[in-house]
């Protein structure tokens, strides 16, 4: 019976190995992780599970039973030091080699952090990524702490509405001209940009950090770009995510933003396969990598397709969300090469922004506006780009035009 080993034990690994069990496999399946704990949620961890209202039990991806009972290996708190893509083999870190028949490498992505030069590895510095990270920063939040965000992008303005919202004193630097300019368009970071000043935080952008400042071996201060002195408590810094492909590069597997796949899978080595935040893959004409908890689920179970003899292109249906407040942000599409926006209003706070290349539906922003969100999903996915006014006439039904 053929052998599958998944490096990684991720939202990635563990949809492909429940889908590998799903389609019938009856050989061997281990997962290896680093972390010692079973596979679970990510986006709760800076939401929910920081404020104190979701336990770890309710984290996690399956029962602890779930992966005894489907005969999953898991090897958790274990590092892979070296693929042999030839020997078809992994070694772990004590030494102990696995064999393999496939390799599925689910590695995931880490932060980017600050230069220790520049106090990076001073502490009281985050980063937010695992439930341990999220352990470790948990206590410092206190009411009146000050606390520094660095970055203005989705991990950064969800971690500064928890801080606000359990009494922090927060500013949010964002070296660009606005929050979110990398993803989003101008309105939805002056949406989110009002939202976060009401709630009290101060977002100042167009200003970057030059240097923390430490004191007993903790951040203490912070100084800007602009020379501004900023007492700080504790730091979060949300400056992006870069993809685990060191491994596989090591092994002498292509790289191309990440592991390089093609349209099924496969990575350059025979046998080996990539999935989720690591691997990059032929869309549109081009390659891209995506973050994002649907893609990782979705790519993870055509590789199990895959590797079980199938031939299916991974074909990707972008969506994303973030939860700020009591608003909820629901995203679908690419807004890559947009030039107009069309904006639909909503009663209080409800409002979507829609994405236009010329006549084509690129992309919405959703804020609390489910039924635009799922309508502008629905169309993007089949390829129909409706009426800009019509998507613009608040008072129009939506609906019919998934007919038309």
């Amino acid at each position: 019976m053929r052998g599958i080993v998944i490096v990684g034990a991720g939202q990635a690994g563990a949809a492909l190995a429940a889908k590998l069990r799903s389609l019938g496999h009856t050989g061997p399946i281990t997962m290896i992780g680093e972390e010692p704990v079973p596979p679970y949620q990510r986006p709760p961890l800076s939401k929910a599970y920081l404020l104190g209202e979701m336990e770890l039990e309710r984290l996690y991806l399956r029962a602890p039973s779930f992966w005894e009972e489907q005969s999953v290996t898991l090897r958790l708190g274990a590092r892979v030091e070296a693929i042999d893509t030839a020997a078809r083999t992994v070694t772990l870190e004590d030494g102990e080699i696995i064999a393999f028949d496939d390799l599925a490498l689910t590695t995931g992505s880490r932060p980017r952090r600050l230069p220790a030069a520049i106090g990076g590895d001073l502490g009281r510095v985050f980063t937010v990524r695992t439930l341990a990270d999220v352990d470790r920063m948990a206590p410092e939040f206190r009411a009146g702490a000050r606390a520094l965000i660095v970055g203005g992008g989705y991990i950064g303005l969800e971690a500064a509405a928890v801080a606000a919202k359990l009494g922090l004193d927060v500013t949010l630097i964002e070296a660009a001209p606005r929050i979110l300019q990398r993803v989003a368009a101008p309105e939805t970071s002056d949406y989110f940009r009002k939202l976060h000043t009401a709630h009290g935080v101060t977002v100042r952008e167009g200003i970057g950090l030059d240097r923390l400042v430490g004191k007993d071996g903790n951040v203490s201060a912070a100084i800007l770009a602009d020379g501004t002195d900023l007492a700080a408590d504790l730091v979060i810094v949300g400056i992006g995510i870069q993809p685990n492909a060191e491994l596989a590069e090591a092994a002498g597997i292509a790289l191309e933003n990440g592991i390089r796949t093609d349209a099924f899978g496969r990575t350059s080595a025979p046998h080996v396969w990539a999935a989720g935040d690591c691997a990059s893959f032929p869309h549109a004409g081009g390659r891209i990598r995506l973050e994002s908890v649907g893609n990782a689920i979705d790519q993870a179970e055509i590789v199990a397709v895959n590797i079980l003899g199938a031939d299916t292109r991974y074909e990707a249906k972008p969506w994303f969300w973030s939860d700020q407040y009591d608003v909820k942000l629901q995203i679908a599409g690419l807004n890559t090469g947009y030039d107009r926006i069309v904006t639909r209003k909503g009663d209080g706070d409800v409002v979507s922004f829609w994405y236009y290349r010329g006549d084509t539906l690129l992309a919405i922003d959703a804020m609390n506006d489910a039924r635009a969100y799922m309508i502008g999903k629905r169309l993007i996915e089949m390829g129909k780009s409706p009426d800009p006014a019509v998507v613009a006439d608040a008072s129009a039904d939506l609906k019919p035009l998934l007919k038309a």
